[in-house]
């Protein structure tokens, strides 16, 4: 039987929730609170407010300094998806200092993209360059490390091309193109940059 436009909406609808249902925030940074802060901007304009709140913030490794049973991060972070991945390519929101209790190689995560979380100890000032500036402090109890790879992006490719149209009381019947075959593969596979874990 034919299937329908509505029909295929709502198949589609399924294949939509069923991949986003996949989507889920790895343990070690899945944390307490339902909703663990993330917005750095607010955190930097008062940051006494949140000391104590749990965060969760990520982005790129640029420094990595090993102190005595303390490793520290330094991360431009990036807003978070919601699995709560780095965004790529958007623009750093601020700087932080991740505080990792235990020895963490530094050849390990610079350059590397990381979300932490763990609780928010207040402001330090440091420096970037030459320009002083206050780093909002994360007591780390959980991070991820994510891998970029590459994944091949194909075009959409048609659901059913061809449809069988019943015997009506002018047509006996037959096989034709599907009126509702709206996607075609139109161009080049890309490659698309993504975090994995």
């Amino acid at each position: 039987m034919p299937m329908s436009r509505k029909g295929m909406s709502g198949a589609l609808l399924a294949c939509v929730l069923l991949i986003s249902g996949c989507v889920s925030v790895p343990d070690a940074i899945k944390g307490s609170s339902q909703l663990p802060q993330q917005d750095l901007l607010r955190v930097m304009n008062a940051p006494q407010l949140y000391v104590g709140q749990e965060s969760r913030f990520g982005g790129k490794v640029v420094n990595v300094t090993n102190l005595n049973g303390l490793t520290r991060l330094e991360i431009a972070t990036q807003p978070l998806d919601d699995s709560a991945r780095p965004r790529l390519g958007s623009a750093s929101v601020g700087r932080i200092f991740a505080d990792i209790h235990g020895f963490v190689d530094p050849t390990d995560v610079k350059n590397q993209y990381v979300t932490v979380l763990g609780n928010i100890k207040g402001t330090e000032k440091g420096t970037i360059g030459q320009a002083s500036y206050n780093f909002v402090v994360i007591d780390v109890r959980g991070y991820q490390r994510w891998h970029l790879t590459q994944q091949v992006m194909t075009p959409p490719q048609p659901i059913d091309p061809w449809i069988f149209y019943g015997p009506t009381r002018h047509h006996p019947g037959y096989w034709g193109p599907n009126p509702y075959w709206g996607m075609s593969n139109s161009g080049p596979a890309q490659v698309e940059t993504i975090l994995t874990e």
